[in-house]
């Protein structure tokens, strides 16, 4: 079975995390979608998403299997779309998770409609706004731990931690030295060269992705994954940093997201619950006003690029747009456009040129080429945004 994801009517309410990236590229628990779909079917999917996009996520041009980008799998969702004939389309609640179309190679999701439909009976996760992240992120953790270390042995951890249940799995090159690190709510996944520097305290469920570092002293609570290449300090609780990214002081993140690329300043918080304890509402790029998200505890949404000062206040349930840089005294507006500059004194446009040149930078120092591709995408993030730019 050759894969192709494509994206529906979630890349654009799961903005602005899916500006730079389809749906299936977002991380959460410890794969991105994409990832957890190649480890069921043993090849590399490839996507179908927004054409600006499909330089650095290319379709594949033999795929005959076509599934929902923001669909989790699972062995029994997999099982029904493995399973399903040239010319039949899968279903659930009228929502389209899977589609073989046959000969009609290059059928799109507006044509659908002329397949046999087959129901999906079964449970799933599938992301729909930002919070669903962390909101889901928990339950995504626990299945890619099962996922990534059924059948395999974990390695050593340094007798010097102090270790609460038997529910972790160690990857080769960890270095943990006098932490803790309690797995009785939930499993602890450590990645490849990863570190937790001393003295830090974690609880599951939890993940640490490879090559990513836990700095002295920090406190992690469960329902978090840092992802790979990232460092991170101080007080961090339900929360997912996508990868390439720093928030290596102290400081509060919590119910909440981070994209690719960010860096939070030293002593930098968000708060998740209003003084009210009323419902948390969030931006929303569609309707261009604040959605009620339902939920009580909501953070920080950051997507790629952006960046923040030391001292940087956070409202309850913040958007910061892609590659937005905040900084200065106060609390800033609770959306934050695309390519702000600023903070609650006001803001002014981030032009591209001066973008670019903080960007390359930043690439350099992980040893990545910020090449056209890269640039390309984030020009056309910038001409998109351009109207949420009212400074």
């Amino acid at each position: 079975m050759i894969i192709n994801l494509f994206d529906d009517s979630a890349w654009i309410t799961l903005r602005p995390l899916t500006f730079t990236r389809p749906v299936a590229d977002l991380r959460i628990g410890i794969l991105t979608i994409a990832e957890k779909w190649n480890k069921y079917s043993d090849n590399v999917a490839g996507y179908r998403t927004a054409p600006y996009l499909s330089a650095k996520y290319p379709e594949s041009s033999n795929a005959d299997t076509y599934i929902n980008s923001a669909v989790c799998p699972d062995a029994s969702l997999y099982d029904a779309v493995s399973s399903m004939n040239a010319g039949e389309v899968l279903m659930k609640d009228g929502l389209v998770i899977a589609y073989k179309p046959g000969n009609s190679q290059y059928l799109t999701l507006a044509d659908v409609s002329q397949l046999k439909p087959v129901q999906f009976t079964s449970s799933f996760t599938r992301i729909v706004f930002p919070e669903d992240i962390f909101k889901f992120n928990d339950a995504e953790l626990r299945k890619d731990f099962e996922l990534l270390t059924k059948g395999r042995s974990s390695a050593a951890l340094s007798g010097t931690n102090t270790v609460l249940g038997d529910h972790i799995f160690i990857e080769e090159g960890v270095e943990a030295e006098c932490s803790t690190f309690n797995t009785l709510n939930g499993p602890i996944y450590l990645g490849e060269n990863a570190q937790v520097w001393e003295g830090c305290h974690i609880r599951g469920s939890f993940a640490l992705c490879g090559n990513s570092q836990i700095k002295m002293g920090s406190k992690i609570y469960g329902q978090t994954t840092i992802g790979p290449f990232s460092r991170v300090g101080g007080e961090i609780n339900n929360a997912v940093i996508w990868g390439y990214s720093s928030k290596g002081h102290e400081g509060y993140l919590g119910n909440a997201v981070m994209g690719q690329w960010c860096n939070i300043g030293a002593d930098s918080n968000n708060s998740n619950l209003k003084n009210n304890y009323a419902e948390v509402k969030l931006w929303d790029y569609p309707t261009e006003t604040f959605r009620k998200t339902g939920l009580q505890f909501c953070g920080l949404i950051m997507a790629d690029h952006a960046k923040c000062g030391i001292n940087t206040m956070f409202n309850t349930g913040t958007v910061v747009g892609v590659s937005a840089n905040v900084f200065g005294a106060g609390y800033p507006r609770n959306f934050i456009p695309d390519f702000a500059w600023g903070g609650a004194h006001g803001f002014e446009a981030y032009s591209l040129e001066k973008m670019f040149e903080t960007t390359e930078k930043v690439y350099e120092r992980r040893n990545i080429d910020f090449n056209q591709v890269e640039k390309d995408i984030l020009t056309e993030v910038f001409e998109l945004t351009r109207r949420y730019r009212h400074f």
